[in-house]
């Protein structure tokens, strides 16, 4: 049963498939042996999903860009994501839309290790405990709440890397490197202040996100597949690698909108002086305050759509072509 609920699908892209339904329902498929995920499958997951996220977040990086300095600077930064890129090139070079790639490439890749490696973790044991029937019945409430745990785990790693990643946007001269940035981080606040600012704020934004993530996707797979007919086991590896990308793009784009205010949030709260001296939530109101319910909700929301909506379908794709390679 935990391959009918693996990312990038419906139920699988492997046998036993989406033909499972009717026997699940009516409870009279063969048990399923959870022992064959083992640590070693586990690995592979946490490998395949490190590889997806580290990839898709560094290769949208530029946009990634953009979509920080319209959040930080509406004022400056106010012709859409076109013109912000045009703004960019022109003042400060090419370049600069690769500030912070190693920050993001290695900050995803260790979230992406232990978001997909931990939902899979979790789904396949809440499914184990609950019984295949009842697991396939409530398989959402299992997506939600595998994603939810995964990605609270996750952001404990992520959080100091997105806070080194966003200085370096914010202001480009801050430090020449990873490593730099980090260390005058930790000199100048303290590592809670200069990497934990956020962690509220990343919270927000990425358990909402990664929930929605994957029940959309796992959701809008399911009509896609309902639509033609046919289950993965029916379809070759470019109609299903089809499927993912298309269903990926729809849950990456439903889930940068909900996440969205908290990522503006986040990345004010991660430029220097944002907020005032006061304590974490203090400034996290105080920002909220100053700029408004509606612009959190709308700055930088179009540029987020189109990273989110393209790196999500990547990342189902990618973490399903990666699985399918390693034997998983």
């Amino acid at each position: 049963l935990a391959q009918v609920f693996r990312p990038g699908c419906c139920c699988a892209q492997c046998a036993p498939t989406c033909t499972r339904l009717e026997s699940l329902a009516s409870a009279t498929m063969a048990p399923t042996d959870f022992s064959q995920f083992d640590m070693t499958y586990y690995t592979k997951s946490a490998l395949a999903g490190g590889i997806c996220c580290g990839f898709t977040h560094g290769a949208v990086c530029p946009v990634d860009v953009v979509k920080t300095r319209i959040q930080l600077e509406p004022q400056k930064y106010n012709k859409g994501m076109v013109g912000g890129f045009r703004q960019v090139i022109s003042e400060e070079g090419a370049m600069a839309l690769s500030t912070g790639l190693g920050a993001t490439a290695v900050g995803y890749f260790i979230q992406g290790w232990f978001k997909f490696g931990g939902v899979e973790f979790f789904k396949i044991k809440a499914a184990a405990a609950m019984g295949e029937k009842k697991a396939w019945e409530n398989r959402t409430a299992i997506y939600l709440g595998a994603a939810a745990g995964a990605e609270f785990i996750a952001d404990i790693f992520l959080c100091p890397l997105e806070a080194c990643r966003i200085r370096s946007v914010s202001d480009p001269g801050y430090a020449a490197s990873l490593p730099g940035v980090a260390a005058r981080l930790v000199k100048e606040e303290g590592v809670v202040r200069g990497f934990y600012s956020g962690f509220g704020p990343i919270l927000f934004k990425q358990i909402p996100y990664t929930m929605a993530k994957f029940a959309v996707q796992g959701r809008a797979a399911e009509a896609m597949y309902g639509s033609m007919g046919k289950t993965p086991a029916d379809c070759g590896a470019v109609l299903n690698t089809g499927v993912s990308l298309g269903s990926g793009v729809i849950a990456g784009v439903v889930s940068a909108i909900i996440s969205h205010p908290a990522d503006t949030l986040l990345s004010k709260m991660n430029k220097a002086g944002a907020g005032g001296d006061g304590s974490i939530p203090q400034r996290m109101m105080n920002i909220t305050k100053e700029t408004g319910v509606v612009k959190l909700c709308t700055q930088g929301l179009g540029a987020r759509c189109v990273m989110i909506g393209t790196l999500t379908a990547l990342q189902f794709g990618i973490f399903d072509t990666v699985m399918r390679t390693l034997g998983a």
